[in-house]
């Protein structure tokens, strides 16, 4: 989704609505070790925050921060992550901000 002045607000927004999969797995499971938590995750979470990212690349930190949100969000689900910091969690479950996991598709792509 794009507007007249080519911004990509609205698919930020979309894709992280789309990613409300993670209340249900929230919901459903009381607690999720690494294993469980990167499984979900990667199927049903991170499709949406990166469904075609190198065309649509968020360039506006308001954009930028509403998909971080949602991963952010979601590494707080490991019990054992949430109370240490958003790189701590993503270190220790071996995951990488959704940022860099652009640059790294940018530099695939080119």
């Amino acid at each position: 989704m794009i507007t007249d002045d080519v911004k990509w607000s609205k698919q930020c927004n979309s894709a992280a609505a789309k990613a409300s999969v993670l209340g249900m797995i929230k919901r459903t499971f009381n607690t999720l070790n690494n294993g469980m938590f990167l499984t979900l995750y990667l199927t049903y979470i991170r499709p949406h925050l990166e469904y075609c990212i190198q065309v649509w690349a968020p360039y506006f930190k308001k954009d930028i921060d509403v998909l971080e949100k949602v991963q952010r969000r979601a590494a707080k689900l490991v019990r054992c992550t949430k109370n240490v910091s958003y790189e701590q969690r993503l270190a220790y479950l071996g995951l990488y901000s959704l940022s860099r996991r652009r640059q790294r598709g940018d530099l695939i792509e080119t």
